[in-house]
């Protein structure tokens, strides 16, 4: 997701691929620099990945009634689980509002609730692998 504004470019990116996973978000509020992470993650944890997505069962929905992206920004989401291959693109989401005002909100709420938990999970991932304090005995 991500949208052009007054301190430039800016966008949170996630992108998953054959075991590795990355993070990207280049904010230049206050002079913040790109950040950038990557990390290898566990066949276990790509499962769960892949089940959050399933069960989630954005493949179903279709966009053609979602806003569209717009001067406040866009949230793009692509997701290929096995022989599926779907890709969305819709305004950025600011809140549950945006969502219910929509055309579709039942699909968008979908995609609404999948982009939280994958981001809540990637995040969760990304502080324990790089925040951890040592303990000292």
């Amino acid at each position: 997701m991500g949208h052009q504004g007054r301190h430039g470019h800016e966008f949170l990116e996630f992108e998953y691929d054959r075991g590795r996973l990355r993070y990207a978000n280049n904010s230049n509020y206050r002079n913040d620099s790109l950040i950038r992470k990557e990390m290898w993650i566990s066949p276990l944890m790509v499962q769960q990945l892949q089940e959050i997505v399933e069960e989630s069962e954005v493949i179903k929905e279709d966009d053609a009634k979602w806003p569209k992206k717009n001067a406040f920004g866009r949230q793009e989401l692509e997701v290929r689980l096995g022989k599926e291959h779907v890709s969305f693109e819709t305004a950025k989401i600011g809140s549950l509002v945006d969502v219910q005002d929509s055309e579709d909100p039942e699909g968008l709420r979908v995609m609404y609730y999948l982009v939280q938990d994958l981001k809540a999970l990637i995040f969760s991932l990304i502080s324990f692998n790089f925040k951890i304090k040592p303990i000292s005995v």
